[in-house]
């Protein structure tokens, strides 16, 4: 009896373990089910559709870029692609071969080895392959005719960033560059609202077989074209800026609306063609490219002494703080003397007795020498920052800030105490003192409206104003002197333009020091930079401030020539738009 209970036992212990074994096997069986069916479905229900079929992304057309006028700055055009449709021969015939070598002496192009690889394994997997990009219609005319019925050849239609006006604002539109497979905005507008103009791409799905042939093909996302920009620019505007402005000389030219901060045309040369960037560049032509730094916003980016255009902050802190009058005079003996050096006056014989108006009008330097006696640097740099200088005016482009040098700005980089002399040169715009041409653009606008306007590109930007904390008597004085500049002094030349309004001031920047004999340097570098800047208006029409600086000119003349040839045509241009 006992033998037989612990067989009995023995057996019941075996079943446990067989049943606990078996149970254990489907735990594992039915979790590894309800991993692959629940958990990893969606995973392996991907690869399989994977094995048959393909999604491809479709680029949507970029968006435009126009002017306030709804001229178009930036838009897309569209263009003819030879593909090869691959049939599924393992390697190509002699009639394919033919074909390829008559659509050679069609399109004028090499049919090179690595391309011919590339149509050998499109033919065989039955895919399709771009042969030639952006074709001509004399050339799609002949593809047509001659391959209309063959399986292998056919033609595609895409699109291309395309700039009618070709360089025009070059520097403001901007230009696209290559990131992967995809052309995106790498400066300007372009870059900024990259977002915006790029748009959303679609989606097609195209089921395939086992050898890679396409079976069907389905639209899954539709494509959602780039926003539109539109622009302050006043394309009229714009190619009379081009045009008047030297073609052998670098600089900028700004036209801005001093009411609303719009800018109506802004040009940077040397400039460049943006359609350039749109194909591969060689390397020799890009060295080339690089030597007149074309990329460089000269408006924004590039500092230079505002020279005698800073005499008007000088004359208003000299105003504001009682040194000077309306009504003061001064004689001017073509130079001082201040701490053993001389001091000269852009006349070196003297102007005589002059009026603080006619000072301005003839760039007399000797009433800014004895103003920069009476006021410390300190006090004159605040009056530079309360007209907008040495600070960014708020543009939505990367600019520069510029420098307003003051006493605690000397002793932090140079570790050197600030002396009087240095005022006097900094009193008529030189020294350390570095503005962009946009800064002074605010600045005149701010004499005129008195307030300082942040510049404006887009014409749905909001209108930001600051009030300029200048009396009104001291802003009505310096454009009373800016007239006085047009009418009898260094700005005469664009006086008598008929039918037009002009207030302006010239000067002219040193780039280096004088050498001991005093004879200027003839090398271009050395040459001084040459500005105008002023306000006009045509009849009853709103006012516009102009800003020209060109870089090493060697005297105002060029920039002076340029203005005028401007404001002519643009009398010309409202003459006849209000007849």
């Amino acid at each position: 009896m006992i033998i037989l209970e612990n067989n009995s036992q023995k057996s019941a212990i075996k079943i446990s373990l067989i049943t606990i074994i078996i149970l254990g096997c489907f735990l594992i069986i039915l979790s590894r089910l309800i991993y692959l069916q629940v958990y990893a479905g969606e995973q392996f229900y991907q690869l399989s559709m994977n094995n048959f079929t393909r999604l491809k992304a479709v680029q949507s057309p970029r968006g435009n870029i126009c002017d306030i006028n709804g001229n178009l700055l930036a838009t897309n055009r569209p263009v003819k692609n030879i593909i090869w449709q691959g049939t599924g021969l393992r390697k190509l015939n002699q009639e394919q071969i033919e074909t390829l070598h008559k659509i050679a002496l069609i399109t004028n192009l090499e049919i090179d080895e690595n391309l011919l690889k590339k149509i050998q394994i499109a033919e065989r997997y039955e895919k399709e392959l771009v042969l030639f990009e952006d074709i001509n219609f004399i050339v799609l005319s002949k593809i047509e005719e001659q391959f209309a019925s063959n399986p292998n050849i056919g033609v595609t239609n895409d699109f291309k960033r395309f700039y009618p006006q070709d360089k025009l604002a070059c520097h403001i539109i901007g230009y696209l560059g290559t990131m992967n497979i995809n052309k995106i905005g790498k400066m300007g507008i372009e870059r900024i609202f990259e977002d915006s103009l790029k748009g959303k791409e679609g989606l097609n799905k195209s089921t395939i077989n086992s050898l890679g042939k396409k079976i069907s093909d389905t639209q899954v996302e539709k494509t959602q074209i780039g926003q539109t920009i539109v622009t302050t620019l006043d394309l009229e505007i714009q190619r009379i800026c081009e045009d008047s402005f030297e073609p052998n000389y670098a600089g900028s030219m700004i036209i801005m609306d001093p009411k609303t901060g719009a800018i109506r045309s802004l040009l940077s040369r040397p400039d460049f063609d943006p359609t350039i960037f749109l194909e591969p560049i060689p390397d020799k032509e890009w060295r080339n490219i690089l030597q007149n730094k074309p990329f460089i916003n000269r408006a924004l980016n590039a500092c230079y002494p505002p020279a005698s255009i800073f005499k008007l902050v000088t004359v208003a802190s000299g105003l504001e703080l009682g040194f000077i009058h309306a009504e003061s005079h001064f004689k001017c003996t073509g130079h001082i003397i201040f701490g053993e050096r001389r001091y000269h006056c852009k006349n070196r014989t003297g102007h005589g007795i002059l009026s603080i108006k006619q000072a301005m009008a003839h760039s007399c330097n000797i009433l800014f020498y004895k103003l920069g006696q009476m006021i410390s640097i300190d006090v004159l740099a605040e009056y530079a920052k309360k007209f907008g200088l040495g600070q960014k005016t708020g543009i939505i482009f990367p600019e520069n800030a510029g420098l307003i040098p003051n006493t605690e700005w000397k002793y932090r980089t140079r570790g050197e105490h600030w002396w009087t002399g240095e005022t006097l040169s900094t009193s008529i715009g030189q020294s350390y003192l570095l503005v962009t041409p946009i800064q002074i653009a605010r600045m005149i606008c701010s004499l005129f409206e008195g307030y300082l306007v942040q510049p404006r590109i887009l014409e749905q930007e909001p209108i930001i104003k600051t009030p300029l904390n200048i009396r009104t008597e001291t802003t009505d004085f310096l454009k009373d002197s800016m007239k006085k500049v047009v009418t009898t002094g260094t700005g005469i030349r664009v006086n008598n333009i008929k039918d037009l309004r002009i207030h302006a001031k010239t000067g002219t920047a040193q780039t280096c020091s004088l050498p001991s004999n005093d004879q200027v340097s003839l090398i271009t570098a050395n040459l001084e930079h040459a500005w105008f800047v002023g306000n006009f208006n045509y009849k009853d029409e709103e006012p516009l401030t102009i800003v020209i600086l060109v870089e090493n000119a060697g005297s105002t003349r060029i920039a002076i020539n340029i203005a005028r040839k401007f404001l002519n045509q643009y009398r010309q241009l409202m003459a006849k738009k209000t007849n």
